[in-house]
């Protein structure tokens, strides 16, 4: 990807502070998926009409940096048919703040698949360095589907939206029984509510519509900064548009093999919890730590399998949770979840301590979008629409 490189040197310090802070998963290196393949899909200069620039205007919400403006655009549901039906883009922008100084476009790319973007310019803007803030108007966007721009949903059954369920974890004595049940169910479901909308989302399809944010913007090349699977975003769009990329940062990659996606996702994770997993149980087990699970990370790491092991057999109740209790495979997803960051060392090994004493959680688990509590109803659909099984995926792929 000829186009790739820093947007600024003085990013370094922040792309190194948040590999430190950011534990393993999915953070491996890999070769893009060759070029022919997303290009033959592209529909050409006849499938991108002419964007309408934006109009922007204040922004809907609270905490957010007051210089950030608001716009919807107007994109096809369609790229076959661009003259056809078309769906909103809500997107944002906080503008060079050294507009003299200013060389073009910073798009930052949502993660998950499935979190939203548009109070990115001032939440991940405000950590920029300054030279990239003069020299950039800040810019994110709600991807098609979630938030503010046209949604959609499966409506499934608030149970199905538990990590437990779309991820793989079998029964304690190994059974997917439950598994295949689970995920055609989800399936069907998201076949049956999820509309027309539903069938193009796509990683090609997010792609065009950063094309139509580039076109109503006026700019000749973007810049971006795609995190997570932002990277995999930032990835096609640079194959499918590489004369419109100029400074592109893919930071904490994920596995960009279009065969696999997200099942070769799942699995760096876990070898990226693998990986990670001595420094949380050296974190546990110092003489200082505000929670010393074990005189040693190996009783640490004998602690936890332990702990997991009981809880197949006798859960524990976990109000608030989805499911309301505190199982084996509960624990493990915790740590998966806890493990991302070193900033949830703490509440994983006061969960741990809780669990082990057969007391009730003394806090809500993490929920899908990392926070704890309660989310948007909206961002847990989507995260339906995240997790679809790999038959409906496939389903998906065939409308570009």
């Amino acid at each position: 990807m000829g186009r790739e490189g820093r947007f600024d040197k003085a990013c370094a310090h922040e792309t190194d502070d948040r590999q430190n802070r950011r534990t393993g998963p999915r953070h491996r290196r890999h070769r893009l998926p060759p070029r022919g393949r997303v290009r033959e899909r592209d529909p050409g200069p006849a499938g991108r009409p002419t964007a309408a620039a934006p109009d922007w205007g204040a922004c809907e919400g609270t905490g957010l940096d007051p210089r950030q403006e608001c716009a919807t655009l107007k994109v096809p549901l369609d790229y076959r048919d661009p003259g056809g039906k078309r769906i909103s883009l809500a997107v944002s922008r906080i503008p060079s703040e050294r507009p003299r100084a200013r060389r073009g476009t910073l798009l930052l790319i949502p993660g998950g698949p499935g979190s939203p973007g548009l109070a990115r310019p001032s939440t991940l803007g405000k950590r920029l360095p300054k030279s990239v803030r003069d020299a950039y108007d800040v810019v994110s966007f709600d991807p098609r589907g979630l938030g503010r721009s046209t949604h959609t949903g499966c409506d499934l059954n608030p149970a199905d939206l538990s990590l437990l369920a779309s991820r793989p974890w079998p029964a304690p004595g190994g059974d997917i029984t439950r598994n295949i049940a689970t995920g055609r169910r989800i399936a069907d479901t998201c076949a049956r509510n999820g509309g027309e909308l539903l069938r193009t989302i796509s990683t090609v399809n997010e792609a065009r519509d950063i094309d139509s944010v580039r076109r109503a913007l006026g700019e000749r090349k973007l810049s971006a900064w795609g995190v997570s699977y932002g990277t995999y975003v930032g990835s096609v769009y640079a194959q499918m548009f590489p004369e419109h990329t100029d400074r592109w940062v893919l930071d904490s990659n994920d596995d960009p093999n279009p065969e696999r996606v997200e099942h070769g996702w799942l699995a760096n994770y876990a070898v990226g919890v693998e990986d990670t997993f001595p420094d949380f149980a050296a974190w546990a087990s110092a003489p200082d730590s505000p929670v010393r699970l074990a005189g040693t990370p190996d009783g640490v790491r004998r602690r936890v399998l332990d702990l997991a092991a009981r809880l197949d057999a006798k859960p524990l109740p976990w109000p608030g949770a989805n499911p309301p209790e505190l199982n084996g495979n509960a624990l493990r997803q915790s740590m998966l979840d806890a493990l991302y960051s070193r900033d949830d060392f703490e509440s994983l090994a006061r969960l741990i301590v809780d669990a082990d004493a057969g007391k009730v959680p003394a806090e809500a688990p993490p929920t899908p979008s990392g926070r704890r509590g309660r989310v948007p109803r909206d961002h847990l659909q989507r995260r339906g629409l995240a997790h679809l099984p790999a038959r409906l995926r496939a389903g998906c792929r065939r409308q570009p």
